[in-house]
């Protein structure tokens, strides 16, 4: 398939090093010449990553071209994925650039963090081909992929939107209702304010409160989502036995949780409590994904022994 990557940064140069790993052919677009040398440097140090996840084509870069005008990189493309700045007008100015030169079957796929799809369509003329298609960071391995099309998308788009991220060996969900921020960002924003409100009350540090997460709840969220999980607390009797259980302790501390503005007062905490780490960001990033990798590899060996996956 001939895929448009537009825009080049820390999603798009993802997006171009899974696609090329799956043998696609890849045009990426931006605006600045320098993030060509970014991509391919990329595209190399992601191929031991994406090999060991299966990708035996990684690090290839035969197939990639990189353009600084969107116009040549949509012509002739099958599905352009659309990883503009998160500004409506941003995207609105590149959507009208591009109109005209799209092939009739051409899909835009948005990686909007938040966007809504009905937002995105005011900036086209055929609001059927435009779609949500939202990675999580890095989408070269996080396998989460939200989609969600409306009432005016054309028939079939989410079918085959559904079926091509799966055949990347994504994991697509497909919202059912436009709203801002989709689902698992939403999830997240409300954790990070709970986070931050515990900070401001003096409960815990910045610091400890990660800690708590990354070695408590987060392990749980990889295998599991909290309804399976809790689900699974309570045994024979699952979530209805576990609500029965817990929910009015739930109940207590849903009524007590903090709502958060982001202000001076919130920024002056995070300036104070959360440092820049002494390790180069970089090296952290190279861990993190070091980490992920052996988790996907953990998952894919279960799945292939026949283990249950997440529901």
């Amino acid at each position: 398939m001939n895929i448009a990557v537009l825009g080049s940064g820390t999603i798009g140069k993802s997006w171009c090093a899974l696609f090329l790993a799956a043998g696609h052919h890849v045009v990426a677009y931006d605006p600045d010449s320098a993030k060509k040398e970014g991509i391919t440097d990329f595209i190399q140090a992601s191929k031991s990553a994406l090999r060991r996840l299966g990708y035996q084509s990684a690090g290839l870069i035969e197939r990639f071209r990189f353009v600084q005008n969107p116009m040549d990189a949509v012509q002739g493309a099958e599905l352009i994925q659309e990883n503009a700045p998160e500004r409506l007008g941003v995207k609105h100015q590149l959507f009208s650039e591009i109109e005209p030169y799209l092939d009739s079957q051409a899909v835009i796929h948005s990686s909007t963090s938040g966007i809504t799809l009905e937002e995105l369509q005011a900036g086209l003329s055929d609001i059927g081909r435009i779609i949500i298609a939202h990675p999580f960071n890095p989408p070269h391995l996080i396998p989460l992929v939200e989609l969600f099309g409306n009432q005016e998308t054309k028939p079939r788009v989410i079918e085959s939107a559904r079926e091509f991220y799966e055949s990347l060996g994504k994991v697509p969900v497909e919202l059912q209702k436009s709203v801002p921020g989709h689902i698992a960002n939403r999830i997240q924003a409300v954790v990070w304010q709970e986070a931050l409100h515990l900070a401001q009350e003096g409960v815990a540090s910045l610091s400890d409160i990660d800690k708590a997460i990354a070695n408590g709840p987060g392990l749980r969220w990889s295998i599991y989502g909290p309804n399976q999980l809790f689900s699974l607390a309570a045994g024979d009797r699952g979530l209805e036995g576990f609500i029965e259980h817990l929910g009015p302790s739930f109940q207590r501390w849903w009524s007590s949780a903090g709502r958060v503005e982001i202000n001076s007062k919130t920024v002056d905490m995070v300036r104070e409590q959360f440092k820049k780490d002494d390790k180069d960001i970089s090296d952290m990033k190279i861990y993190r994904d070091q980490i992920l990798v052996k988790i996907l590899e953990a998952k894919i060996a279960m799945r292939d022994n026949g283990k249950p996956e997440e529901e």
